[in-house]
């Protein structure tokens, strides 16, 4: 179940440390001394003591990020906001070619005529994205009314032919279980918690849509005062894929 955050972190640095981490109600956000800062949704589930109970700023990135396998969820979102802050850079997006315009979404290019979706969280998309589906199931840990809870993932998961996944299903370790039961769907993580690792496509899943932090002072100001809305005004947003 952790070779997914094993690969994350076989391609972290050993030079680099943690300067500075937000963690908001909201968003965190952690940066380092190479440059970059990092976004992972923050997430309710502190019942375990953290790991590093004096926190992480000035740790080696290496060493920090492996907060992102801790059950103390605060904590996690700063590993996996630390691991962003490495992955996450516009020189690896230009090295990787996969800029993208945020109005595109994630996805461009998928038909969806006839299809049957899941949606893990509730993701905003352009209208009419989903018109098209021939049915459409959103699975939430905090449900709304027309939504189903996530325990009916394990139901309704292997019946989709397309499921886009938020990247915070990370800090919260549902990820590899719910890539189990999309093995036979075309899954696409999203969401500014996502890691821009092409290592990630190794692990059935076949788009990574997430965002590059371009504006720090904006992005910690939203991080830290809970700004309404996610985090896509203060950076770039890209979407990797083997089929792209």
């Amino acid at each position: 179940m952790w070779e997914l955050y094993n690969a994350l972190l076989a391609g972290l640095p050993r030079s680099g440390c943690v300067t500075r981490t937000v963690p908001g109600k909201r968003w965190t956000l952690a940066e380092t001394d190479l440059g970059g800062a990092g976004y992972a949704m923050s997430t309710e589930g502190s019942s375990i003591a953290p790991r590093f109970p004096h926190g992480i700023e000035g740790m080696r990135i290496k060493v920090a990020a492996e907060a992102a396998k801790s059950w103390n969820f605060t904590e996690a979102g700063l590993g996996i906001a630390v691991m962003n802050a490495f992955y996450n850079t516009e020189a690896h997006m230009t090295e990787l070619g996969c800029a993208e315009p945020y109005d595109n979404y994630c996805t461009r290019g998928l038909d969806l005529a006839g299809r049957t979706v899941g949606l893990i969280g509730h993701l905003r998309m352009p209208p009419g994205t989903l018109d098209a589906a021939k049915q459409v199931y959103i699975l939430e840990r905090h449900p709304k009314p027309g939504d189903y809870p996530d325990s009916a993932c394990e139901y309704l998961l292997p019946e989709c032919d397309t499921v886009l996944i938020t990247g915070s299903s990370m800090v919260n370790k549902t990820l590899p279980r719910l890539l189990e039961l999309c093995k036979n769907a075309y899954v696409i993580l999203t969401g500014p918690t996502v890691p821009l690792c092409p290592a990630l496509l190794d692990f059935g899943i076949d788009r990574l849509a997430g965002m590059v932090v371009t504006e720090k002072a904006g992005a910690r100001r939203h991080a830290a005062e809970c700004l309404d809305g996610p985090p896509y005004p203060y950076g770039r947003t890209f979407l990797l894929g083997r089929d792209l």
